[in-house]
């Protein structure tokens, strides 16, 4: 549901970017007790955390290693001059990781690097470790799939409406139907009981859908929705189809409980966590976008391209609705300037052949002015298609490359996309 073109605060490029980041992290093993790693939570001062890394810093002239208590004291001065750059602490804090990161040329040629990351939600924690390697439990933690999931438990006597981002969840609304327990008398009374019955479990369905609406799609604008509720009545009600038809076209599940109403939806979301329901979602969304994308590859539309240079060709002119990448995929943009006339050459390559295509581009005159003197900057294919896409408007998905839907890219050279029209 919402805008298909529109991204979110955390979509999947963000959060394919910081996992990629947070595993290159997480594999970092230093010499000694030598990786700094800071957790800064909103609204602690920054002159607060800089007085702290100056104390651990004194703290730090009692290493007996003249080489770890360099690096140590190295990592918490690069923070530390990090820190000065912010005014005040952003509104989800800060994490930073800075060490002495192994160059795989020997002990003691470690380098000096800072990354510093604002999380996609508010820390909760205040946390400074010196390690032998970097704190990435919480930040990892925070990845968890933000999407919100809508719930609905249902029955002839009451609702609840809830909603689920990430581990939070909470009722937002409870009605009470009004409807009075099946008539049990028989005669013309029955039936005129039975009618009036009937007229008010529509008017109860009705006000539940309208709720339904000013909730899940007003309020939040729910990525996906769970009904349930003991009994037939869940199904009646979606079967006459009360509800909008956006959300009875995103329903992700239906599940029997025992209960309705706010126990109804606590129960809800104990049943659908267990059964892997919600791990499930971002699957069935891959399924559906590159279904799509298949869709239009064996179509004679002529809207479905892949393979890296006719997508990036795409991208440029601004032909691409949606762009699909695996997480596996592999390839670096090169950017050669010439020093001399700042030509530039452009080159798009795996990242397994990065060396060789530099050493063979340095080792030619510049097409335009014949010096052989460059600058050489690189940037992961998904940052220049992030880039591409910004401008165009272009949806940009990341989709795992361990799936069925993921291999199917994966065959097609791991990109793909659908255009806005036909090229000429």
């Amino acid at each position: 549901m919402g805008n298909d073109n529109g991204a979110s605060k955390w979509d999947s490029v963000r959060r394919y970017k910081l996992t990629k980041m947070i595993n290159e992290l997480s594999s970092i093993s230093g010499h000694g007790t030598e990786l700094v790693t800071v957790y800064v939570p909103p609204r602690r001062p920054i002159f607060d955390v800089i007085a702290q890394l100056r104390n651990e810093a004194g703290t730090a002239s009692n290493i007996k290693s003249d080489l770890t208590r360099n690096h140590v004291q190295d990592a918490l001065s690069k923070t530390m001059e990090h820190l000065k750059l912010f005014k005040e602490t952003p509104e989800n804090g800060l994490v930073i990781f800075c060490g002495a990161i192994p160059t795989g040329k020997g002990f003691g040629t470690e380098k000096i690097e800072l990354t510093a990351v604002i999380p996609p939600k508010p820390i909760q924690i205040s946390l400074y470790r010196c390690d032998d390697h970097f704190w990435t439990d919480h930040l990892r933690e925070m990845m968890k799939d933000e999407k919100v999931i809508g719930i609905l438990a249902v029955d002839t006597s009451e609702a609840g409406i809830g909603i689920l981002t990430g581990d939070r969840w909470e009722t937002i609304d409870t009605l009470t139907s009004g409807v009075a327990g099946k008539h049990r008398q028989g005669g013309q009374s029955a039936r005129r009981f039975e009618r009036l019955r009937d007229n008010e479990l529509n008017e109860y369905y009705h006000r539940v859908a309208d709720h339904a609406k000013a909730v899940f799609i007003d309020q939040f604008n729910v990525k996906g929705l769970i009904v349930g509720g003991p009994g037939p009545t869940k199904d009646n009600f979606l079967k006459e189809e009360y509800l909008d038809y956006r959300l009875q076209n995103n329903i992700l599940v239906v599940l029997d409980t025992s209960y309705s109403g706010d126990e109804g939806v606590r129960e809800i979301i104990d049943k659908a966590q267990k059964d892997g329901i919600l791990a499930e979602f971002r699957v069935m969304e891959e399924k559906q976008m590159v279904k799509k994308f298949m869709g239009e590859v064996h179509s004679n539309k002529g809207l479905g391209i892949y393979g890296i240079f006719d997508v990036v060709k795409a991208l440029q002119a601004g032909m691409a609705d949606m762009v699909l990448l695996t997480s596996e995929i592999s390839y670096v943009k090169l950017d050669f300037k010439c020093k001399s006339c700042k030509n530039i050459q452009e080159k798009i390559v795996e990242r397994a052949a990065m060396t060789a295509t530099k050493q063979e581009i340095s080792s030619k005159p510049c097409p335009s002015c014949g010096a052989t003197d460059f600058e050489v900057a690189e940037k992961d294919i998904v940052d220049y298609f992030q880039e591409l896409a910004t401008m165009t408007g272009t949806r940009l998905e990341v989709i795992s490359g361990q799936t069925e839907e993921g291999a199917q890219l994966g065959s097609l050279g791991k990109v793909g996309a659908i255009l806005r029209y036909r090229p000429m």
